[in-house]
């Protein structure tokens, strides 16, 4: 049996302060493997007796901590380990790779699916491009550690990147496509993030329940001349990832 360890009596702490100290030593525990990713915590009722302290108090540390993002509280089930997460960039040079990298992560790109389309009324506005002309629209999961963390339809104007499916298959990487295909550096010219439920494919590809949500990001990343080469939309899990949005070149 797991249990927790107080590095100071709690008598000695100021009162407003409990449910700080409370949170404090459960991160540690979970720091130091005590409670492993994905394991359930003790109750409410547990807690509080080991303690000392009542049920609110114990209610304010662990909301605290899922603010963090080191645990999660499942209703009617119990609160949890978070199993995984990382924080990507989202800059004006976004790259999956480079972003896993600072977070000290190795990851890739598949291709789920690839086919080609005649661009919807909203894609021809973001690539800028006739309605209906040709696009190649590839359907590709992010992962890290084997955890998926992002599914995401993207669209590219043909027939300048015709070919483009063919080499992320093999590469694993957007930015190694587009440079194979003649286009050595592009920029994020815009992201539009909202939170949303999942449909039951999303879902599935992020391994998640439909109750959990999601984040959506719709993006247009641009070369540098101005024209636009890709346009995405990326569903992120909600409770692997956080999004930090920066505006540093």
């Amino acid at each position: 049996m797991t249990t927790l360890t107080s590095s100071a009596p709690l008598e000695h702490v100021p009162r407003e302060s409990f449910w700080a100290r409370i949170a404090s030593d459960i991160a540690e525990s979970i720091s130091r493997g005590t409670y492993p990713p994905g394991e359930r915590l003790p109750s409410e009722h547990a807690l509080a007796q080991r303690f000392g302290v009542n049920r609110h108090t114990i209610r304010k540390s662990l909301a605290s901590l899922a603010s963090q993002g080191l645990v999660r509280v499942a209703q009617g089930s119990g609160t949890y380990v978070e199993e995984f997460a990382v924080d990507l960039m989202l800059a004006k040079r976004t790259r999956h790779h480079h972003s896993l990298s600072q977070a000290g992560l190795r990851g890739s790109l598949q291709v789920l699916a690839s086919r080609t389309e005649g661009a919807s009324q909203a894609q021809a506005s973001a690539l800028k491009v006739a309605l209906h002309s040709k696009l190649l629209c590839l359907q590709v999961l992010g992962e890290a550690q084997g955890q998926p963390l992002h599914v995401s339809e993207r669209y590219f104007p043909l027939p300048r990147f015709a070919g483009l499916d063919a080499i992320v298959g093999e590469t694993g990487s957007i930015t190694a496509a587009f440079a194979a295909l003649g286009v050595a550096d592009y920029t994020r010219q815009e992201s539009r993030i909202t939170a949303q439920m999942p449909d039951a494919s999303i879902a599935a590809h992020l391994r998640q329940p439909v109750s959990r949500p999601i984040l959506q990001v719709k993006s247009v990343n641009v070369d540098t001349a101005g024209l636009p080469i890709e346009f995405a939309t990326t569903w992120f899990a909600g409770d692997r990832v956080k999004l930090t949005v920066t505006h540093d070149d």
